[in-house]
């Protein structure tokens, strides 16, 4: 088994590692493509729903960028147990009082506990590999760290629901993610048992604060990091948008629940799997163009053709599924900005990727943000093409962000290194 793992490019240690994190965040979005639709046929409206869900982004957003500097701060154990404790606590009052009472001002604080825990977790953990992991081994280390992040997150949390929700019922559900949490966070942390840091010293608060806004200046001393940054949070805009009110809306169209499931999961199996393809296909045509052509225009073509295939067909379960497919891999296509954008940051490349790491946590907020804002007066359909609008945007905003010669030479020697890195950006 350790020399099948060796050939996989996986440390069998890091198995172990790699099998918490999957059920970790499993536990943690198993919820993702039904609660919205849950809480809106038990009182909230969907403007309240989305309420909920932009907050929670906001503590995602916020939480992802400061995992790095605290696993740094606390070292990474402390870091992923605090994370943890934050996903346990917010996940136990928001069961037991939150939901029971419907009361929107103890969801709010409570499933944004939530959001506040599994980045720091799951991106302490990523710290830790990365001390832990030699540097010739270091891009597929970290590429399996992104394919158990996703696959627990996206896809086998939202399969798991579709088989349990009709035997356990909703709120059974949610409490099973007690348990993989629990699990997952015990196997992963239990593996991380030399608690290394990056071994970074602040001697002052100052010092430490310049460090953390770094990651924020940056992007206005290089404005084409800056743009890197809108066109990482437009990136999964859509799909954060689409588990607001797509599930009612293609119930409406005939659809069950679990076939929505299944959908939605098929929809993050494909862009798990286009990630790697992405990585090559940048590597031939160029990373701006992948991004600009297959991520930007792709996902704009299939996020009107999500909403009108349904709509023109009905129920037709294959059709949908393969338009779910294709915009799931049209994601994908975003992947290089993990290549491109840390390439035109010279010597501050952490600095660069925490500009990405922000906009990943932002698009969960702006995504559900537009459909409570917008949903009201414009409907369903508008909200659709204000995301198509966003992924032309995005393409537009690519034609500006070009390495220079000289690095886009070098950035070719550097791609053995960076291209297994670019499963990130989910």
């Amino acid at each position: 088994m350790p020399r099948f793992l060796e050939k996989l490019g996986m440390d069998p240690k890091m198995a172990l590692g790699y099998l918490g994190v999957i059920l970790f965040m499993m536990g943690d979005g198993l919820e993702q493509g039904w609660l919205s639709s849950y809480l809106t046929d038990n009182g909230l409206s969907i403007q309240q729903s989305a309420l909920l869900f932009s907050v929670y982004g906001v503590a995602v957003a916020l939480a992802s960028w400061f995992s790095g500097v605290l696993a740094e701060i606390l070292g990474t154990r402390k870091a992923m147990t605090l994370g943890v404790a934050l996903f346990l606590i917010g996940t136990i009052v928001f069961l037991t009082i939150g939901l029971p009472s419907m009361n929107l001002w103890i969801m709010i604080p409570t499933y944004s506990l939530r959001g506040l825990g599994y980045p720091l977790f799951a991106y302490s953990f990523l710290v830790w590999l990365t001390y832990y992991t030699p540097s010739n081994k270091l891009g597929t280390a970290v590429g399996w760290f992104w394919f158990s992040f996703a696959a627990g997150l996206n896809v086998l949390g939202a399969y798991y629901s579709s088989f349990v929700l009709p035997i356990l019922g909703e709120i059974n559900t949610l409490w099973s993610a007690v348990i993989f949490t629990g699990v997952g966070a015990l196997i992963a942390i239990m593996t991380n048992n030399d608690d290394s840091s990056s071994g970074k010293t602040f001697e002052t608060r100052q010092d430490m604060a310049k460090y953390l806004l770094k990651g924020i200046t940056i992007a206005f001393e290089k404005p084409k990091i800056g743009l890197g940054g809108i066109v990482r949070t437009i990136n999964t805009t859509g799909a954060y948008g689409f588990v607001v009110f797509m599930p009612a809306y293609m119930m409406e169209i005939g659809f069950t629940r679990t076939e929505w499931l299944q959908i939605y999961g098929l929809l993050w199996t494909s862009n798990i799997f286009f990630n790697l393809i992405f990585g090559i296909v940048g590597d031939k045509l160029g990373w701006r163009n992948t991004v600009m052509w297959f991520g930007g225009v792709g996902c704009a073509i299939f996020t009107a053709a999500f909403y009108y295939v349904p709509t023109l067909l009905g129920p037709h379960y294959f059709f949908t599924i393969l338009t779910a497919c294709c915009f799931g891999a049209c994601l994908a296509a975003y992947a290089p900005l993990s290549a491109l954008i840390p390439s035109l940051a010279g010597n501050n490349k952490g600095a660069a990727m925490s500009v990405l790491n922000l906009g990943a946590g932002l698009s969960t907020f702006l995504g559900p943000a537009i459909v409570g804002a917008f949903i009201g007066s414009i409907g369903t359909l508008g909200i659709i093409w204000i995301y198509t609008i966003l992924y032309l945007l995005s393409a537009f905003l690519m034609k500006f962000i070009q390495l220079p010669r000289k690095e886009e030479e070098k950035s070719s020697d550097d791609l053995t290194n960076l291209k297994d890195v670019v499963g990130s950006s989910n």
